[in-house]
């Protein structure tokens, strides 16, 4: 079974799924174990590894160490070709639809492609779009890309479309790393009743609550980061894995 299909079955029985996001940047190895084995413990469905364009040389010990230490998959978010581990089960193979910087539409997957089949990655089609969020955040900087706007749903679901009609396999909705405000429930619910893949939501949601409402709206899985890292409870992932897993409610 592929870890696609695993996650699949994971929001088929749940509901929607709780995926773990870890910044390398932000995250030393010794703090990452422990945790991961914490949110494994709480019903986290996945962990993802990346989310940073910056490089650290400690990446491929600290995925191996994730691998080593969890059951659950673990995939990588990567913010370019330096952010790849043949230690992980997956990488979200991801071509940043919403803007029109053509490195970060088809040049860093050209570059990146050869590597991910030589490392054995399973990867996963994502069509990235980056949603407003009130201020600029890392990755609109970084890749020099603006955001959609987050008042017209109709561009999203445009971009949603075009990516689902190119045979990619999710959508990413992402306010960005540290985003004041999330991905507006008006576009998730625009997007996934024009859609037939998943949606990920991920970016500004700080609240179990806020996730709960993201799922209602129509997001298949929901990525938090940020705020766990700030909060290092167990707990608080636990919150959101109960308010994720509508199923089991």
């Amino acid at each position: 079974m592929t870890v696609y299909e695993k996650l699949l079955m994971a929001k088929e029985k749940n509901g929607a799924g709780y995926f773990v996001l870890l910044d390398p940047d932000k995250r030393s190895i010794e703090g990452v174990i422990q945790s991961v084995k914490l949110y494994e413990e709480s019903g986290v469905d996945a962990i993802l590894i990346g989310g940073s364009i910056l490089f650290t040389t400690e990446f491929d010990e600290m995925v191996k160490s994730v691998k080593e230490s969890v059951n659950i998959p673990v995939i990588l978010f990567p913010g370019s070709g330096s952010q790849l581990s043949r230690y992980a089960d997956a990488v979200l193979f991801m071509s940043l639809i919403s803007g029109r910087n053509p490195h970060y539409l088809i040049g860093e997957q050209v570059l990146s492609a050869p590597i991910v089949r030589e490392l054995g990655l399973e990867p996963i089609s994502t069509g990235y779009m980056l949603i407003e969020s009130g201020k600029m955040t890392t990755v609109e900087f970084m890749s020099s890309t603006r955001p959609l706007p987050r008042d017209k749903p109709e561009i999203a679901v445009a971009h949603a479309l075009a990516a689902e009609y190119l045979g990619m396999k999710m959508i990413y909705l992402e306010g960005g790393s540290g985003a004041e405000l999330s991905v507006p429930k008006e576009i998730i619910h625009a997007v996934s009743q024009a859609v037939s893949i998943p949606i990920i939501v991920g970016g500004g949601i700080r609240k179990a609550e806020a996730a709960r409402e993201k799922v209602e709206a129509g997001a298949s899985f929901i990525v938090t980061g940020n705020i766990l890292e700030e909060k290092k409870e167990a707990s608080f992932a636990k919150s959101f894995v109960q308010a994720v897993h509508v199923k089991k409610r």
